[in-house]
């Protein structure tokens, strides 16, 4: 027997709409937001574009170069071989002069480079040499040499010479008497705060004293194991030490010493040495150089 039933459908829930009010100001930004967007980059391109059209950006001058000019010192010792020929001469033999001269002049020049001396007397340089080089192109140095005379005293001689192709040595241009090169006032360093430890100050004027007095043996008593120091030739006794600084690093000890020679001669000196504390006790590495470098 078939059991029949009939299922009336579930009622659905009516569809619900929901109805929101908003400005019609805020719909049509929302709507226009996007094109605004991309007209205000295109102003914006636009405008960098002319500017870089009016004033385009310049690239800044290269810096002037700060290196030392390449050494040649064959170039220089020519230079300083020339000012010593130049500015030594005996009118007794001015022939001798031109003679010497003629091998570094050559035919382009005037005959002893055109110094014609007086008619009597003579000079003799007693040291030259180079304190001060211009490089104003490859190959070309331009040299102030001090030349220390008999008779007119210290001289400074600008001295041009240029290294050519084939690796030789001329003389470009006459030479010219020029004044010293530009100095200043000492600049002294700024001094660190003080040495208070005892042992310290004690084994640095120690150390001071006999290494200004040449004492080796004495010397080596405070030095590291190892260390090795240049004495100076002149022997010198200590009188006083006006200051102990540390330096910057703190790694050395800078010392303002007076000292006298034999000849009763004072010196005020500066000296700078390194120390290191070993096994509590402090020892010197270095007293103002190393010799070895």
């Amino acid at each position: 027997m078939s059991d029949s039933r009939e299922f009336a459908p579930r009622p659905q829930p009516a569809a619900t709409v929901t109805v929101s009010r908003r400005p019609l100001w805020r719909l049509r930004l929302a709507y226009d937001l996007p094109r605004y967007l991309l007209y205000a980059f295109a102003v914006v391109g636009s405008l960098a574009s002319g500017r870089l059209l009016l004033a385009p950006p310049r690239t800044p001058p290269a810096p002037l170069p700060t290196s030392a000019p390449s050494e040649d010192p064959a170039a220089a010792a020519f230079a300083v071989l020339f000012a010593r020929r130049y500015l030594s001469w005996d009118a007794a033999d001015p022939q001798r002069g031109e003679r010497q001269l003629a091998v570094v002049t050559g035919s382009q020049m005037a005959p002893g480079a055109g110094l014609i001396p007086p008619g009597e007397g003579s000079q003799r340089v007693e040291w030259a040499e180079v304190v001060q080089e211009r490089q104003p192109g490859p190959g070309a140095h331009v040299y102030t040499v001090a030349a220390q005379t008999d008779v007119a005293g210290l001289l400074y001689l600008s001295v041009s010479v240029e290294r050519r192709a084939n690796g030789g040595l001329a003389l470009s241009s006459y030479p010219a008497f020029v004044g010293a090169p530009v100095s200043e006032g000492a600049q002294l360093q700024t001094p660190g705060p003080e040495v208070t430890d005892a042992g310290l100050i004690s084994v640095v004027r120690r150390a001071l004293r006999n290494y200004l007095a040449g004492s080796r043996e004495e010397l080596d008593a405070d030095l590291v194991a190892g260390a090795r120091v240049a004495l100076p030739d002149i022997g010198l006794a200590l009188t006083d030490v006006q200051r102990l600084a540390w330096s910057g690093d703190r790694r050395s000890v800078v010392a303002i010493v007076q000292a006298r020679d034999e000849r009763g001669t004072r010196y005020t000196l500066g000296y700078e040495a390194d120390v290191r504390e070993v096994a509590g006790r402090w020892e010197i590495s270095s007293v103002q150089m190393d010799p070895y470098r």
